[in-house]
């Protein structure tokens, strides 16, 4: 009797202990299930926040332009189209080129004129440590340039005579040296605006679209007519793109121990510094634009802002030709209120976008602000 009340007990023990088991293995299941489940509906709502997230950066990515901006729905269509794998029109991220002028199209041109012949005008005429070894030529070069901020007319031939003036005029500087005398003098108050130095006179809605680009992995390039390291002291800080990515108008440099010796035969030593050589070697305007995107880009782009004639060939070479969807915009400078606009010059770039496939952007129309809203122009 004793013996089968042990096995009794035994009996009861095992299916104890197999129903915790089994009671442990339910519960487990349950455990972990949830966790799935609980899981999937956190991804499920990160996922949805990550998609509203991007729909309102989407929306707010060109918030100061006017909703019946041309270029605010044709480009977010078109990085919609892009962007998308599935998608015809779909770009690889290295072949997303985007190419901009400075002058014009990021930062004002007309106050009352280019910021590098304002710069060498200051140079040559003002500067206490300079304006009395100005050369002759460089002297000249000034007056022409005054008569131009005088009259609103760009001379024939200015942009030779300002390309070699700037180059004997800052020859000798290193390019740190340069770089701070841009810098200093964009600090200078705009001319004809409130509230603002000419180094922020950049045009608040197209610095939009730089960062609308990059955050869908384009690769952003300043190609402009102004000497290549005016336009790094004057954009760098502004515009957020490497200053490898600001090409300009370019000028010699040679060692500082170099003298008159070819480049060719000469070895930079230690001691050497790299100086400005006062030789004027090429202005980038017009073809010479295709050129240097070619040796210094080697992609053709497939979107090209400009505002002038001498973006035109840059533009003509961006969206024709291209295996990939493109676009060309050309601001056109309409705005008299909030800018020195000029009618004649805006109906102008009108007619050249019609003609050649351009969107043309209205400064007065597409824009809610310019330079901010605390800027005011002077009257």
């Amino acid at each position: 009797m004793e013996k089968k009340t042990k096995n009794t007990n035994t009996a009861l023990k095992i299916v104890s202990l197999v129903l915790a088991i089994a009671l442990v293995a339910v519960s487990c299941t349950w455990i972990f299930t949830s966790i799935g489940r609980n899981k999937k509906a956190a991804s499920s709502t990160s996922a949805e926040t990550t998609v509203t997230e991007t729909v309102n950066q989407t929306a707010d990515a060109l918030s100061l332009w006017t909703e019946k901006a041309p270029l605010k729905a044709e480009l977010t269509a078109y990085i919609k189209a892009i962007t998308d794998k599935g998608s015809a029109d779909f770009i690889p991220v290295e072949r997303r080129i985007a190419v901009f002028d400075m002058d014009g199209t990021l930062t004002c041109e007309t106050d009352p004129g280019y910021f590098d012949h304002k710069l060498l005008y200051h140079r040559v005429t003002e500067d206490p440590d300079y304006k009395d070894k100005a050369s002759d030529e460089e002297k000249e070069t000034a007056e022409i340039i005054k008569t131009y901020f005088e009259t609103g007319e760009y001379p024939s031939g200015l942009d030779v005579k300002h390309g070699t003036a700037v180059a004997t005029a800052f020859k000798g500087m290193t390019p740190e040296e340069f770089d701070a005398y841009v810098k200093d003098y964009r600090n200078q108050p705009a001319q004809g605006y409130n509230n603002m130095t000419i180094g922020e006179a950049f045009y608040k809605p197209m610095l939009q679209v730089i960062d609308y680009l990059q955050a869908n992995d384009f690769t952003v390039y300043i190609i402009s007519g102004t000497d290549r390291l005016i336009t790094r002291g004057l954009a760098e800080g502004v515009v957020n793109i490497p200053v490898g990515h600001m090409i300009g108008s370019d000028e010699s440099f040679v060692a500082s121990g170099q003298g008159d010796e070819d480049g060719l035969k000469y070895t930079f030593k230690k001691d050497d510094k790299l100086i400005t050589g006062g030789d004027f070697i090429i202005k980038n305007l017009k073809m010479n634009k295709v050129s240097v995107i070619e040796r210094e880009i080697g992609v053709q782009p497939v979107l090209c802002f400009g505002n002038s004639s001498g973006d035109e060939a840059m533009a003509n070479y961006t969206i024709n030709n291209n295996p990939y969807k493109s676009g060309a915009y050309m601001l056109c400078c309409d705005d008299l209120e909030r800018e020195n606009g000029n009618i004649s010059k805006a109906d102008k770039m009108r007619e050249s976008c019609e003609k050649n496939g351009y969107t043309a952007v209205s400064m007065k129309d597409d824009w809610t602000t310019i330079y901010g809203d605390n800027v005011t122009r002077k009257k």
